[in-house]
C-alpha cells in the first residue's frame, strides 16, 4: 500500500514545517521532520515544496516497514495511521508495538507518548489522532 494524500497531510500537520535546520530530540532536522544525513546541508533552508518532496522520500521507508509488518487486508486509515507512527518513532518501535497483536493496536498506540521519560502533550494528541485514523 501507499500513504494517501490525507495521510501525507496528517504527517505534515503532526510534524510542522521548518524551512531551516532545527534540533529534534538531539538530531538535526529540517522540513517536515526530515533527519539530516551526514552528507546533507541546507545552509539557505528549503521551501515547502522541497520539504514535501523530501517527506515523500522519507515516507517511502515508513511505508516499506508498515507493508512488511501489517496484515495485507488493513484498510487505508489503518495504514496511514501506522505510517505516521513509524515515521515518528521508527520501524523498530512499530515492530515492538505490533508484538501485542493486531487487535490490540488501538490500545497500544496511546502508550507511545514519552520523551525522555516524560509524557509529551504533543505526542498525546498525535497518538489520539492516529487511533482515530486507525479506527476510521
Amino acid at each position: 500500500m501507499k500513504t494517501s494524500d490525507q495521510g501525507i497531510a496528517f504527517i505534515k500537520r503532526n510534524e510542522g514545517f521548518s524551512a531551516h535546520v532545527y534540533n529534534d530530540a538531539g538530531k538535526q532536522a529540517i522540513g517536515y521532520g526530515h533527519d539530516l544525513k551526514p552528507d546533507e546541508s541546507f545552509p539557505d533552508g528549503i521551501t515547502e515544496a522541497q520539504a514535501t518532496g523530501i517527506l515523500k522520500q522519507d515516507v517511502a521507508s515508513a511505508e516499506e516497514a508498515v507493508n512488511a509488518l501489517v496484515p495485507s487486508d488493513c484498510n487505508q486509515g489503518q495504514f496511514d495511521a501506522l505510517v505516521d507512527f513509524c515515521f515518528n518513532l521508527g520501524a523498530h518501535s512499530l515492530q515492538t508495538m505490533l508484538t501485542h497483536g493486531w487487535d490490540d493496536v488501538p490500545n497500544q498506540i496511546p502508550r507511545w507518548v514519552h520523551v525522555n521519560g516524560t509524557v509529551s502533550v504533543g505526542l498525546l494528541a498525535r497518538r489520539k489522532a492516529e487511533v482515530e485514523m486507525f479506527n476510521s
